[in-house]
């Protein structure tokens, strides 16, 4: 089994063709990169923890009564360490995007022809600039959905939050977003390689809306309506931008 190789050094020069074990050495060439890199993230994110933490409760604290205290409860002794373990891991996941998505697109690279190697890269760079956005939308609404949730307990509640608990369901809500932000992608990319249609999408208008609304109530962990708004309505703009993009780049 042989591929074509645009890449220096690997499986021969000017393009020549890869074999078997070659790609598989290529592969894990990639993953060693994309490895290294989300480590030197979560280092990085480990050194900046206290700086990230206090962007990460930003939201809690606004809506927190004028003059109480913004702070987060520990039970266990080792909860704070476990806290700036998963910051540090998600952290180095989110700064070594870039790294992991490049070294993707030149993984796959030597397998596209050179009308598909074009739009390869608006490809990485839209996935990365629609995954931070969506996280930047998670954070700006996470305010709301605390409110909503603390609202709905009623009067007689007290929230005193655990580290590992809020984190975890931030860091979910900065990852739903952005994995449901890719839809446009997704969906541009299937019109392209004519598994879908700008026609077939017309046509599915009224059921996208409906799934696109009970996908948004599934995957936000909050499960409030500030939050199903805020991932519902960009993912149908996003739907019907799809149908009117496919349709240009099919021209």
């Amino acid at each position: 089994m042989a591929i074509t190789s645009d890449v220096p050094g690997v499986g021969g020069p000017g393009g020549a063709r890869m074999t078997l074990v070659e790609h598989l050495t290529e592969l894990r060439r990639r993953l060693f990169i994309s490895i290294i890199a989300v480590v030197a993230g979560g280092i990085l994110a480990f050194v900046l923890y206290d700086h990230i933490l206090s962007f990460l409760i930003h939201p809690y604290c606004a809506v927190l009564p004028k003059g109480k205290e913004c702070n987060l409860f520990i039970q266990d002794p080792l909860e704070g360490f476990a806290a700036r373990l998963k910051v540090a891991g998600y952290g180095g996941l989110m700064l070594a995007l870039p790294v992991v998505l490049w070294q993707l697109w030149r993984f796959i690279t030597p397998g596209l022809n050179p009308k598909e190697k074009r739009y390869a890269i608006p490809f990485v760079a839209t996935s990365m600039m629609l995954f931070f956005l969506g996280a930047t939308l998670a954070y700006v609404t996470f305010s709301k959905a605390l409110s909503f949730l603390q609202s709905v307990g009623g009067s007689n509640f007290q929230e005193i939050y655990s580290p590992a608990k809020y984190l975890r369901l931030i860091l979910l809500m900065f990852f739903a977003f952005g994995l449901s932000f890719e839809f446009p992608v997704v969906l541009v990319a299937l019109e392209l390689t004519g598994v879908l249609t700008s026609k077939k999408l017309r046509t599915w208008r009224r059921q996208a809306f409906l799934v696109i609304v009970i996908f948004a109530a599934v995957i936000t962990p909050s499960q409030d309506p500030y939050t199903l708004l805020a991932m519902a309505v960009p993912m149908y703009i996003f739907y019907e931008g799809s149908i009117l993009l496919g349709r240009l780049l099919k021209k």
